[in-house]
């Protein structure tokens, strides 16, 4: 049996965690996010918008607070972190069910600020740091905006790091055959959260 939905609204909407997230809400359709793939993982301080499709008063702008969790008006502390959007908004979807028939929920990331929207290049390059990701981001893209390897550099020794399913992944690369010579079969394309990591050459 579905509760009132005007009953719960009226309960948590009189909170104060509530309310702050509500003064911002959508009533049209949700506004362009940041360039992020369908892959994107969520991360702590990433900026969301929860769009639930002819709900104005459930449709909210929320951060996604330092213990990975979201609260909309119904929904309370779900884990946002480490979820694509499209698997966050299923996980709405399915809570909101006990309260509106057959919701449509769509969650756009308005500002990535996370880890998990980074792409870090570290070790032989002349300036290691950690890049905002983008989509369409890829290995000498990242290579170009560190300045470049450095004279100590073991390109062709590179690797990259990347997180998928839970577990870290290895892939090889062979930089020196890409800045040098131009093979692009090397210069694979990023995901956010990857690691590039160039070590010092041994001699």
């Amino acid at each position: 049996m579905k509760r009132p939905l005007a009953v719960f609204l009226s309960f948590f909407l009189a909170l104060p965690a509530f309310q702050a997230v509500a003064a911002q809400p959508v009533t049209q359709a949700p506004a362009a996010g940041a360039d992020v793939g369908a892959d994107y993982l969520i991360g702590p301080g990433d900026v969301l918008q929860v769009f639930v499709w002819r709900n104005e008063e459930l449709t909210v702008t929320v951060p996604v607070r330092p213990d990975g969790k979201i609260s909309t008006p119904l929904v309370e502390d779900m884990v946002a972190v480490g979820k694509t959007p499209s698997a966050l908004a299923r996980g709405v979807e399915a809570v909101l069910g006990e309260y509106v028939k057959s919701p449509q929920v769509s969650i756009i990331v308005t500002q990535p600020a996370s880890a998990f929207s980074q792409v870090k290049i570290l070790g032989q390059v002349k300036t290691p740091q950690a890049l905002a990701f983008r989509q369409g981001m890829t290995v000498l893209d990242a290579v170009l905006a560190a300045g470049g390897l450095t004279e100590f550099a073991a390109g062709n020794r590179a690797k990259l790091i990347r997180t998928e399913n839970g577990k870290q992944k290895e892939y090889r690369l062979k930089l020196n055959k890409l800045v040098d010579g131009g093979d692009m079969s090397q210069n694979l394309a990023l995901k956010a959260g990857d690691a590039l990591l160039i070590p010092e050459s041994r001699f």
